[in-house]
């Protein structure tokens, strides 16, 4: 588990076809809502500092440049004086299971640092979950439909990370995706990027990072506020 560091700090050390779905539910924490038939946001965007990694980027990380961390399969890197990074927790199993489910996935970012940023993605690999166990009496061990991939190949939505406002990177996403907002739930840590909902967003605050029970939670608020639309068209 990544170390988290303080936001005041200056530096410390710190996966929608049916099979697809049959992958998917192998993933350990699955919530149920993501799998109990109701319906789904098309789209989901994450911020990057301390959303889906526990630093910011522009701030913590030194250098311009990283490596992988030896021995940590590709899930951590060091920066130039050997701190290393990664992930929140249970971030990359969220990562490998949406793309399972036919959802789409796309960073909003406002570091001042994308290229790291960018290059932290390229770097940190996300793993398929592991085979389950081998059934009695078949003789034979089921294997994982997944393969390992980097972090950047799964944000098929697109990359918006640049100083700027959340309305501007919603705004490229949906330009790009072509998906409109109210299928949009997005992830962040800083609760003025609420504004983004006035574009019929729907954002969910996190304060530890993105886990399972955050995303059963967005899911839970984004199926309200459609229900909610739905209702008043009807009115």
């Amino acid at each position: 588990m990544p170390k988290k560091l303080a936001k005041s700090s200056t530096f410390s050390t710190i996966a929608s076809s049916a099979s697809d779905l049959s992958t998917a539910s192998t993933i350990p924490n699955l919530p149920s809502i993501l799998t109990d038939g109701g319906p789904l946001p098309k789209l989901f965007v994450f911020d990057l500092d301390y959303t889906l990694w526990p630093f910011w980027v522009d701030t913590h990380v030194s250098g311009s440049s990283l490596k992988p961390v030896p021995g940590s399969n590709n899930t951590a890197v060091a920066d130039k004086v050997g701190e290393h990074y990664s992930f929140y927790g249970e971030v990359p199993s969220v990562l490998y299971a949406l793309p399972q489910l036919g959802i789409r996935v796309g960073v909003a970012s406002r570091t001042c640092a994308p290229d790291l940023a960018r290059e932290m993605l390229k770097l940190l690999y996300v793993h398929p979950p592991p085979p389950p166990p081998q059934d009695e009496g078949s003789g034979k061990k089921k294997s994982s439909a997944g393969k390992t991939r980097k972090a950047i190949d799964l944000f098929d939505a697109g990359l918006e990370i640049y100083p700027s406002s959340k309305l501007r990177h919603m705004e490229a996403l949906h330009k790009r995706t072509g998906l409109p907002y109210e299928e949009f739930l997005f992830f962040d840590d800083e609760s003025r990027n609420r504004d983004t909902e006035s574009l019929g967003v729907t954002m969910c605050l996190v304060r530890d990072g993105v886990t399972w029970a955050e995303v059963a939670r967005g899911v839970a608020e984004w199926r309200r506020r459609r229900a909610a639309s739905a209702d008043g068209q009807a009115e």
